[in-house]
């Protein structure tokens, strides 16, 4: 009979499309002792949950609560960014927030609420009623709104169903990120794949008499072993015209 851990050694497995062999291979295990302990004939050590874990790419979260189910503690905690032993971290997060101006860019957690942005990002952001703290999944979800900021807005929803499909099952499944994927996908039907694609889906935002274009690049903290750091997202816009460049530099050199 399967034990909690078993299950959710299973379940991960299965998550990942991994059978017990590929995941013995990689993990160095012998598919048998995959097997028993998936069926409770043998108990994981703490290491050996440790190394299936970062085999199966669990998020720290989810490690956690096999620990648990497997007998031992928790070992990675949730910080706030604002905590006084994340000061090296927050620095880090404001400099390449700051350094990207005059282009947009912020900080996002695993459910979009948005943790920071830089000065260019706060005048973007603004008139759709967005802030530090909002959840950024509402906003996204809402196409009335969007559909007056965003003239290619049906282009960067279908764009945006499969980013959130993608990171939830990174996540082992996500019940908000699917939970928008799916708002989006009722009213959008996906790409008919006719044609070349664009190298990249790019944003175009309206902004009174003229068009602001980017294109985004995403950047995560490597060795990240807090919960929240882990998920933490950084999204830097990048001009995807020579008019938003220019418009974009000349405010900076205004500023």
């Amino acid at each position: 009979m399967e034990t909690s851990f078993g299950a959710a050694l299973k379940d991960w497995r299965s998550r990942r499309r991994m059978s017990q062999l590929d995941l013995g291979l990689t993990a160095n295990v012998s598919a048998r002792h995959i097997s028993f302990l998936e069926t409770g004939r043998a108990r994981p050590s703490r290491s050996m949950v440790m190394q299936l874990c970062e085999t199966l790419d669990i998020p720290r979260l989810d490690r956690n609560a096999l620990l648990n189910v497997a007998g031992f503690a928790a070992s990675y905690t949730r910080r706030e960014l604002d905590d006084s032993d994340m000061t090296h971290v927050r620095a880090a997060v404001d400099w390449t927030l700051q350094r990207h101006d005059p282009f947009p860019a912020l900080a996002v957690d695993r459910h979009w609420t948005l943790v920071r942005c830089n000065k260019t990002a706060i005048r973007l952001m603004s008139p759709m009623g967005a802030c530090e703290g909002d959840s950024l999944l509402d906003l996204m979800t809402d196409s009335d709104r969007m559909s007056g900021f965003i003239e290619n807005w049906p282009e960067v929803a279908r764009h945006m169903i499969q980013r959130f499909r993608t990171e939830s099952a990174h996540l082992g499944g996500d019940p908000v990120l699917e939970k928008a994927a799916n708002r989006l996908a009722d009213e959008f039907e996906p790409h008919d794949g006719n044609g070349v694609l664009p190298a990249v889906i790019p944003t175009r935002y309206s902004a009174g008499d003229v068009t602001l274009s980017f294109f985004s690049t995403i950047a995560q903290f490597g060795t990240a072993e807090d919960i929240a750091l882990a998920e933490l997202k950084i999204e830097m816009m990048f001009p995807a015209d020579d008019t938003t460049r220019d418009m974009l530099l000349a405010m900076g050199a205004a500023d």
